[in-house]
């Protein structure tokens, strides 16, 4: 394409959905399918760019060319914490680029690993199993995603860091209020603060008291200082916990609303569960706000002069979506053969925690619909409050019986 093509503008990355509470949001389809680069106005008024196609976010996500330094980058969304102004802290390995993000991936990639998370599973059933036998026990309607969705995500993740269960429910608010477009810069900065705060008098307490979790482990091995041991617990405990939560919540709801799927899952849960949640990941992809970057120095790509310092939005959402990832891409299929999708982005940054949500996931619905495979809606469809104003998607509550 020659810089002659005309390509359009977005105004702000699309965001609203349409009819359909599983399908990305309105727009994006058509870009990809017309313009898989076009040009996007951010929210701070700077014009870069939006990338929608499948093999064009792949490739740019393994652009060395592109940089993940927070200090440079834009929010493709309104988020309060975009616009605070608040420097990026020793230990964000999310918002750096090589050799910082090596380093400190390296700390934690290890408790992440196939093997370390195979040893999980035992662990993992006896927790999902636990919050089925309450919900079992209490009888329908329960809300799935109170009784279910997020204690299971805050065990799971809070288990492995080493967060006691008494400090859950602080770190569970101050998450909302990070992910929440309209919070105010004040809100989202004091709840990331509080989770630091909370997490720097674990450090602490893990120091006097060694323990055997991630973090104990990490203040043990004596390469962290104090701040780099909270800003990295702080973010895994936000990753692991919002992606997780919205995924069990959202993804229940999508199967329910294909009556089919959960029925196939049901009457084969261990055989299908795996299927399931790939192709979930790929057809829900929560993080619809955008994977960002910005060029970290004037590079053509696909014809396309991007100068140095021009943000790049990239929508999973949509790639996950691109007929050139698979066939009928539209449609929840839990029997396909998995694809690569791009729910856990791709490259050096690629989720360092993905074996251990896959797991987390895989039992969790294996377990649902082994235990209620009569599982239904307990409310119309319509009624299901979901979480477009987050940049992480979801279900405000899902309303179920049986």
């Amino acid at each position: 394409m020659s810089d002659a093509t005309p390509i359009p503008t977005v105004d702000g990355h699309p965001m609203r959905r349409g009819s359909c509470p599983f399908d990305p949001a309105v727009g994006l389809a058509e870009l990809r399918a017309e313009h898989p680069i076009a040009r996007m106005v951010f929210p701070d008024g700077h014009i870069g760019w939006l990338v929608t196609g499948y093999d064009e976010v792949r490739r740019l996500l393994t652009e060395r060319r592109m940089s993940s330094r927070g200090e440079i980058l834009r929010s493709p969304i309104p988020l309060p914490m975009a616009s605070s102004g608040m420097a990026i802290p020793p230990g964000m390995f999310t918002a750096m680029d090589p050799p910082e993000h090596t380093r400190y991936r390296r700390q934690v990639a290890s408790w992440f690993s196939a093997r370390r998370t195979r040893t999980l599973e035992p662990w993992m059933t006896e927790l999902v199993d636990h919050h089925l036998d309450a919900i079992v026990a209490h009888g329908g309607p329960v809300d799935l995603v109170e009784a279910f969705a997020e204690p299971v995500a805050a065990a799971a993740i809070c288990e492995l860091l080493g967060v006691p269960a008494d400090q859950r429910e602080e770190f569970g608010k101050a998450i909302q209020a990070l992910f929440t477009v309209h919070s105010s810069a004040e809100e989202a900065i004091a709840g990331w603060q509080n989770i630091g705060a909370a997490l720097a008098r674990l450090v602490q307490t893990k120091r006097a008291e060694p323990a055997d979790d991630m973090l104990g482990t990490l203040v043990a091995g004596g390469e962290l200082n104090d701040e780099e041991l909270a800003t990295i617990g702080s973010v895994l405990l936000v990753a692991g916990y919002d992606t997780s939560l919205n995924m069990i919540g959202l993804g229940t709801f999508a199967l329910l609303e294909h009556p089919e799927q959960y029925a196939a899952l049901a009457a084969d849960p261990e055989g299908l569960a795996p299927k399931a949640v790939e192709e979930l990941l790929r057809y829900l992809t929560v993080v619809h706000g955008g994977s960002i970057r910005a060029a970290g120095e004037d590079l053509e790509f696909d014809g396309h002069r991007m100068a140095a310092g021009d943000a790049v939005s990239m929508s999973l959402a949509a790639a996950n979506r691109d007929p050139a990832l698979c066939a009928d891409p539209d449609r929840l299929d839990i029997t396909r053969e998995s694809v690569p999708h791009l729910a856990f982005g791709y490259g050096i940054h690629q989720c360092v925690g993905q074996q251990f949500a896959r797991l987390e996931l895989r039992i969790a619905f294996e377990r649902l619909a082994a235990r209620l495979p009569e599982l239904r809606l307990a409310v119309p469809a319509e009624e299901i409050r979901t979480r477009a104003e987050m940049i992480i998607y979801g279900v405000h509550e899902l309303p179920v019986t049986w």
